[in-house]
């Protein structure tokens, strides 16, 4: 039945799609019931180019999809090394020698006259004894008593800033009035921290607290550990997950600016906070698809957003067209006009439940339908089961998730306690929504404010890119893309230096398109508001623009909905209205108090229309083996200099990929024949006809969807089901 219809599709696909002039809500339209969300029912509808498509698949491999993230100082992140640097393993020098090295003189003055001749004397003495090795490092010394909290904390502050080879803490006095401060060496111990930390009222001389004191991390180094994060067919929470598991740390330790594809093969920056480099270098022989190398220490952890965008490196396998010249054609037209900058179908989920109709109804304030759609059985909980290429898509009355079994039973039961058992932990919004009602039954909003709130609110940031979708179709199909017209909004040539940087904070959460879906295991990480710069840097074309041919279509932008954003003059602002009143939404009026589910209450942002790839290259593959990989990782880079290396050392020499230009070739078309296996593959393919490749790269800024740009070329449906059963 699938495959009838896909035959169907691939037949009627045309160019330009027009958009129906009856739109209808489809957050009440019973054909929702679907395994998945199409893209037309999102608003994704419309092409740039009128070229004709072709037939390719995405994504038959996962190293098909590569994705290396750009930073913001534009350098393209790479793997290039798994080893811990040796000066990130020297310990930072001891104590002792520090006082050793250095002259106190003008300190200890300084402190006679904050403390007094009889504590500086003590001091003078702690200070002699520990450099003469006549006493212990852990030795210490305890001021004269006082009752002024305020003399104490000038003591603990003069040590912490003048005297940091020395730590303080807080002791009983000798009457219920007073206190000691007690000094010592920085010796690197716990300071108190943990399980076997005492009250003040309970220490004897040891353990001590930590006031004053870091003296767990050297000094010379940065609190944050940067590393460059591989990994293969795993997203991005999946693989932090694991990583804080082998090291003993939370995953909220990690710092990231974006997540990136699952079925791809991506590096990106990654902070995690006070650890060695040489731990996590230990961890790669124990890892199986991730990576991890090139660390260094900085000051600042990573956030979400801090991301020029992504280099990608995409291949579609198996290209069929009716001859070359379509194929070459698409993907020169593709590098110069760009495309359509939609959000992507991963924005809206891979069920039957798409994230934009949860978003409809907590804008609507229907919290306990919203609650229900989160929790209820869905279509796209079906497994997909790969038996080499063939994937074999399995009817729920033959063979059902578990995840949808759970679903179901909490459905048909009621039971809380049970459900919670058997749900799986990466299905967060599911598991808060359910532990808030064993606390408060009934109570839906309390619910769905359990849920972490990068999650709960990308279900509203689901709705607006809803009808951003539909209102850039409209732009498109009313206006075209050759010049900007009369009314359209686009960015200040005035503030040309700054709109680069310009990200919403919702396009940042998902920078590659990520295959996620509304179960997707998300840390609660406040994403900064950009909006009153973004809100200054928008104009209305007018005549005199017109005249002045100022502006280009690269400086159209539409409104993501808010309280602080202006919308285009021409007939598109009047499409966010109509669409959203169909589904009973006012933008500019709250259904409800809850100001967390409410237009009125964010602020909104500017997305392009039309974006460009950058750097933007292509070129035609010829091969026969469905298993060798057509692009290198940065992995493969890797294995190839290692084995250079060995080749020289043992004069052996070996060619582990025989890639070879053909001769009689046109330009941009390369033929590779070899015999290197994918880890998704088992079998090695006989040999085979021929087939054509096409394999592309290019960069895009943080948010855009490459998907987009493979759907602009190929002129059919993005979503994974259909790629799927090309195979």
């Amino acid at each position: 039945m699938l495959r009838s219809q896909i035959a169907t599709s691939l037949k009627n696909i045309k160019p330009f799609l027009k958009i129906s002039s009856s739109l209808k809500p489809y957050s009440h339209r019973p054909e929702m019931s679907m395994a998945s969300v199409e893209e037309s029912q999102v608003g994704i509808l419309c092409y740039i180019s009128q070229l004709p498509g072709f037939r390719g698949i995405l994504k038959q491999r996962y190293s098909d999809f590569i994705v290396n993230e750009v930073a913001l100082d534009g350098n393209v992140v790479h793997l290039t090394t798994l080893d811990s640097p040796l000066e990130i393993a020297v310990e930072k020098k001891g104590k002792v020698a520090d006082l050793q090295d250095r002259d106190y003189t003008h300190e200890i003055e300084s402190f006679r006259v904050l403390a007094g001749d009889s504590d500086v004397e003590k001091l003078k003495e702690l200070i002699d004894q520990v450099v003469t090795g006549v006493i212990n490092k852990d030795e210490t010394i305890v001021l004269s008593p006082s009752s002024d909290k305020c003399h104490r904390t000038a003591v603990h502050n003069f040590f912490k800033e003048r005297m940091k080879c020395l730590v303080t803490d807080t002791v009983d006095g000798p009457d219920s009035s007073s206190k000691c401060i007690r000094v010592r060496m920085n010796s690197g111990s716990n300071n108190g921290r943990g399980r076997n930390s005492r009250k003040r009222k309970n220490r004897d001389d040891k353990p001590y607290d930590s006031r004053g004191s870091d003296s767990s991390w050297p000094e010379n180094l940065g609190k944050f550990l940067r590393f460059h994060l591989y990994k293969e067919n795993k997203d991005t929470q999946e693989a932090l997950g694991l990583l804080s598991k082998m090291l003993g740390t939370k995953p909220r330790s990690f710092g990231f600016a974006g997540t990136k594809d699952k079925r791809a093969v991506s590096t990106q920056r990654v902070t995690v906070f006070k650890q060695r480099a040489s731990k996590l270098a230990a961890l790669n022989e124990k890892l199986i698809g991730i990576k991890v190398g090139n660390f260094c220490h900085v000051n600042e952890g990573l956030v979400l957003g801090q991301l020029q965008g992504n280099r990608f490196t995409i291949t579609l396998r198996s290209i069929s067209a009716e001859n070359e010249d379509i194929i070459r054609a698409a993907a020169t037209a593709l590098g110069k006009n760009g495309f359509i900058n939609y959000f992507g179908l991963q924005r809206f989920g891979s069920s039957s439940i798409a994230t934009h109709l949860i978003g409809a109804a907590l804008l609507r304030g229907e919290w306990k339908a919203a609650v229900s759609m989160v929790l209820e059985p869905r279509e796209g909980d079906i497994l997909l089961y790969c038996c080499s290429l063939v994937y074999i898509f399995l009817e729920k009355n033959v063979m059902k998730d578990a995840t949808r079994q759970i679903r179901e039973y909490y459905k048909e039961s009621g039971d809380i306690e049970g459900t919670l058992r058997q749900l799986p932990r990466y299905l967060v919004a599911e598991r808060a929504i359910l532990q808030c009602f064993q606390k408060s039954p009934g109570n839906y909003l309390q619910a769905l404010l359990a849920i972490p709130r990068t999650l709960r609110m990308m279900f509203v940031h689901s709705y607006q890119s809803y009808l951003w979708n539909h209102a850039a179709s409209m732009r498109v199909q009313n206006y075209g893309f050759q010049q900007v017209v009369l009314g359209d909004l686009v960015y200040c040539k005035e503030e040309e230096n700054d709109k680069e940087t310009l990200t919403s904070p919702l396009e940042c959460e998902d920078d590659a398109g990520d295959d996620t879906h509304i179960d997707c295991n998300l840390e609660d990480i406040p994403v900064a508001d950009l909006s009153e710069v973004k809100n200054a840097s928008v104009k209305v074309i007018s005549e005199e623009d017109i005249a002045a041919e100022k502006y280009s279509i690269e400086d159209i932008v539409l409104p993501l909905p808010g309280s602080r954003v202006c919308y285009p003059s021409n007939e598109i602002g009047k499409i966010y209205h109509d669409l959203a009143k169909k589904d009973a939404i006012s933008l500019t009026e709250s259904a409800h108090n809850s100001k967390e589910f409410s237009l009125t209450n964010m602020t909104g942002a500017y997305r392009r229309v039309f974006q460009k790839p950058k750097d933007f290259e292509w070129e035609l593959l010829k091969y026969t083996d469905p298993n060798l990989p057509l692009a290198e990782t940065d992995m493969d880079v890797i294995a190839k200099s290692r084995a250079s290396r060995i080749v020289r050392d043992s004069d052996e020499k070996e060619s582990p990929h025989d890639c070879r230009p053909e001769t009689d070739n046109c330009n941009n078309e390369i033929d590779i024949s070899a015999n290197i296996k994918d880890d998704t593959q088992t079998e090695t393919s006989e040999s085979q006809e021929s087939q054509t490749a096409l394999k592309l790269g290019f960069t895009l800024p943080a948010s855009c969807y490459a998907t987009m740009a493979i759907r602009e070329l190929l002129k059919t449906s993005t979503s994974v089901a259909f790629h799927r059963a090309l195979n």
